[in-house]
């Protein structure tokens, strides 16, 4: 059996596909209920967020695991598979594993760094064990997971990646590193309402902007967040909301404008902002933090306009604040996907190597018991010091194999090494099944009180 991940994000689908496929707690799951039902898969579990639907199955076939995974998202999202299928991204195995890493050490939010994910991933996990759809290798996974965002949150400053972001791209638009007296009394227009546009508000306010306009496709969203900056608990600021079909009122007026939606396409072209600026006499600052971008790259050759995107963030520095902090975490998703691999196949050995040793400690019952009935004079001294000599010396045939067999098997493709010993000491394919399902109930009942 093999790790398969089907699903779309932000990252691969546009904000309208994401909210059509958005799935309530009770379809979540009958997901999971139709997806162990499915052929292919023998475990299931759903991570479901504003940004993300992820189906997680532990299948025997790969293409046949895809095919069904795809056809259940779309049954389920109410999204046709026709439809679905161009922005849906599968990963499997150590790529599926080096995912959900990834997902859990905000590597892959909208707001790089995010902790939000984790409480996400253990409420995907709890749904799994609720429905008996998590077996061991799910149960495994995402509790490594979990453990792995954690590590990140607690070794590095992935934290403050997001914050990092904005500041350096506002210090890159005003070429000075005082951003709070490069903003102080400007208009601010923040395009988008999510985390990265919300990060962008809050610093821009508390860099002394003197009025913030939120302009989202989802007005009550962006009401809300400029509720929340005009607040006397919040930044103070004045802060107002505007439908997306007054952005380009709203550009003529604005000083600075930061962008960041999940639109798949332009938010502002190159002749809007062209338009906006004709005719002013102060510059224009855009910043785009959007991916793909949201802000025509012809803008930056608009007489009076400075735009910054991510590229050319990118390019400014590699030594921006927030590159050391990703690749450090990068660097434990790595190690961490290395682990687990490693950890999974040793694990699938492991019944094979019980039920070995129990069938060694049988034939030396049975050889006991027979050479009992052809010596009954033994004493009780004798028959344990013969006991005791026949054991040692199965256990000491079967040590350096049995050894060296896990430390293959934790290898890369060294998963062929169970079917190995196996065949050659004509294990009995019932007994090892019987060990795994005892491990598989005993981790099951641990998995669940650690969640």
């Amino acid at each position: 059996m093999s790790l398969l991940v089907v699903g779309l994000s932000h990252r691969s689908a546009p904000v309208s596909i994401l909210e059509r496929a958005a799935l309530a707690a009770d379809t979540q799951v009958k997901l999971l209920q139709d997806t162990l039902a499915a052929e292919p898969a023998a475990e299931g579990t759903v991570l479901a967020t504003c940004n993300r639907i992820e189906l997680y199955a532990d299948v025997d076939k790969f293409h046949a695991g895809v095919a069904e995974l795809s056809t259940l998202l779309a049954q389920h999202s109410g999204v046709g598979l026709d439809e679905l299928t161009p922005y849906l991204y599968v990963h499997y195995e150590d790529r599926a594993v080096h995912h959900l890493f990834s997902v859990a050490c905000g590597l892959d939010s909208m707001v790089v760094g995010e902790g939000q994910i984790l409480g996400q991933i253990k409420d995907a996990l709890a749904l799994g064990q609720e429905q008996h759809t998590a077996g061991r290798l799910l149960n495994d996974l995402f509790q490594q997971a979990l453990r792995v965002g954690k590590r990140a949150h607690s070794e590095t400053g992935i934290d403050r990646a997001g914050q990092s972001l904005v500041t350096f791209g506002l210090e890159q638009l005003a070429d000075v590193t005082d951003v709070d007296t490069w903003a102080k009394g400007k208009r601010a227009l923040v395009i988008g309402a999510g985390s990265m546009s919300s990060l962008a508000a809050a610093t821009l306010a508390r860099s002394g902007v003197s009025e913030i306009v939120i302009a989202n496709r989802t007005l009550a969203r962006a009401e809300r967040l400029a509720q929340i900056l005009s607040e006397p608990g919040g930044t103070g600021v004045a802060a107002h909301a505007v439908e997306m079909v007054a952005v380009g009122d709203e550009l003529t007026r604005a000083d600075v404008v930061v962008s960041c939606t999940g639109a798949t396409g332009l938010v502002l072209t190159g002749e809007a902002v062209e338009t906006a600026v004709r005719g002013r006499r102060t510059p224009l600052a855009l910043l785009d933090l959007a991916m793909p971008r949201d802000i025509d790259a012809a803008a930056h050759r608009v007489p009076g306009v400075r735009l910054v995107d991510i590229e050319s963030l990118a390019e400014a520095s590699a030594d921006a604040p927030m590159a050391a902090d990703v690749d450090q975490v990068r660097g434990i998703v790595s190690d961490e996907v290395a682990a687990f691999g490693a950890a999974q196949r040793a694990a699938h050995i492991t019944p094979t190597v019980v039920a070995l040793r129990t069938m060694a400690a049988d034939v030396v019952a049975n050889e006991v018991a027979r050479l009992e009935g052809r010596l009954p004079g033994l004493d009780d001294k004798q028959r344990a010091e013969i006991t005791q000599t026949v054991r040692r010396v199965v256990d000491k045939l079967l040590h350096a194999p049995t050894v060296r067999v896990k430390q293959l098997a934790s290898e890369p493709g060294g998963a062929g090494y169970a079917d190995a010993l196996r065949t050659l000491f004509d294990l009995d394919p019932e007994t090892v099944a019987a060990v795994s399902r005892a491990d598989l109930n005993d981790a099951d009942v641990k998995n669940r009180g650690r969640v």
